[in-house]
């Protein structure tokens, strides 16, 4: 029975909980044991329902945005479990009644929460991006590596039906054949045109958050990896502040405004080792209304198109459902690696497959290294626009080219 702390108790951990529950359901044997968030209350809100203080209202209303799930309470599933409350993650790991961790913490905490949990020999999932600048990474996965534990990331993206299906779709056994062009992107979608990311600050500054890139970044290049391209090979990057000043919307009034030094945009070009290329954009600013490509992500192959849950398979009269499709010709043990019990939603999947991976000791999906070549993606970007020039993914995974995150290890002593 593994022991889960969990550090950080964010509006995003009722996403997380909603998870465990359905693992829970499904049978997934774990316990979660502890706690942890700089206030008590907030930790206390998610422990007993109709118990303790009440939880932060959800910040988003956007359909399938898991910032928009609330009212999960740990009483649900596991009422027999008794619950420490911390406010000092260091004492959490040291003397807690845990066996592992979660961090949802901000972006910065994230190497220093890994590197003393592995220390004292606990498996970890921490939420992506992996870490605040590569430096902090690549520690990480050497530390792990040195104590024999279990790191994951939390890169819930790939494990979105959608994405498995498009997964499928342009592997050995699918109709779109090899991945080789990717369009991507939105403006306007989320927080436009000048609000502060889910009412938190620390978003919007370089050395806690790193700016959209990091955050979308590593959910971009992730499903570009999975899907089909390979390693990136190289990125032409822009990035710009377009929103110097944001701030929280409250009965209709903006209030509360912070400067950002970190970026709110960015463009990037991108080829991979396997010979796809491709383009993505993101920005959390925009006015008017949004803009997006297609139905969602576009991806040609060498066989078909492939976009929201239509394939257009070249030659045919019209599109097919690529949903049916998948239900139709996809092997039954596809189907089972892809969505065990029957299983589809993408935090309960990810949570799946780090628990099964620290209870056979074998290799998560979504490891460390996974994470770390994510993030160095999304560097790649920044550092690209800071340099002026296409830079090479090596640079950014060796720390040749790091000129962007100098300031960022500086402050954090890295």
């Amino acid at each position: 029975m593994v022991r889960i702390g969990i550090i950080g108790c964010g509006r995003i951990l009722a996403a997380h909980l909603e998870g465990y529950k359905i693992l829970r359901e499904a049978g997934v044997e774990f316990e979660i044991t502890a706690l942890c968030s700089r206030k008590a209350e907030d930790a206390r809100s998610y422990v007993k329902r109709g118990k303790g203080p009440p939880q932060r209202k959800a910040v988003s209303n956007i359909p399938g945005d898991p910032l928009a799930v609330g009212d999960q309470y740990l009483s649900d599933f596991q009422p027999e479990v008794d619950v420490e409350i911390f406010t000092d993650y260091e004492e959490m790991i040291k003397n807690g009644p845990v066996d592992a961790i979660n961090d949802f913490t901000v972006h910065s905490l994230h190497h220093q929460i890994a590197l003393l949990a592995f220390r004292h020999g606990k498996h970890i999932l921490t939420q992506k991006p992996l870490a605040v600048t590569m430096e902090g990474a690549r520690q990480m996965c050497h530390a792990a590596e040195n104590a024999g534990v279990t790191f994951s990331v939390f890169e819930n993206l790939r494990f979105v039906p959608f994405v498995r299906h498009h997964g499928w779709a342009f592997s050995d056994d699918g109709p779109a054949g090899n991945l080789q062009i990717a369009l991507m992107g939105n403006v306007g979608t989320w927080w436009a045109p000048d609000l502060i990311v889910a009412e938190t600050p620390w978003r919007h500054e370089l050395i806690q958050g790193g700016g959209i890139t990091l955050d979308l970044g590593p959910h971009f290049f992730d499903m570009i990896r999975y899907i089909g391209g390979g390693e990136i090979k190289s990125i032409s990057g822009q990035t710009e502040v377009v929103e110097a000043t944001r701030y929280i919307l409250r009965n209709g009034e903006k209030v509360d405004p912070v400067s950002c030094d970190a970026d709110d945009t960015f463009y990037a070009s991108f080829t991979t080792e396997s010979g796809a290329s491709g383009t993505m954009f993101g920005s959390w600013s925009g006015r008017g209304t949004k803009t997006t490509v297609a139905d969602g992500p576009v991806f040609y192959g060498s066989k078909a198109r492939v976009s929201g849950d239509e394939i257009h398979i070249e030659g045919a009269a019209s599109p097919e459902s690529l949903s049916e499709k998948y239900e139709q010709e996809a092997s039954p043990e596809t189907k089972a690696k892809h969505f065990p019990f029957g299983m589809t939603n993408d935090f309960a999947l990810a949570q799946y497959d780090w628990l099964q991976a620290v209870a056979n000791g074998i290799k998560p999906e979504c490891s460390g290294k996974e994470g770390l070549m994510d993030l160095a993606a999304a560097y790649a970007v920044v550092e690209s626009s800071l340099a002026g020039r296409r830079v090479d993914l090596k640079e950014i995974v060796t720390g040749s080219l790091r000129d962007y995150q100098k300031p960022i290890d500086q402050g954090l002593g890295l």
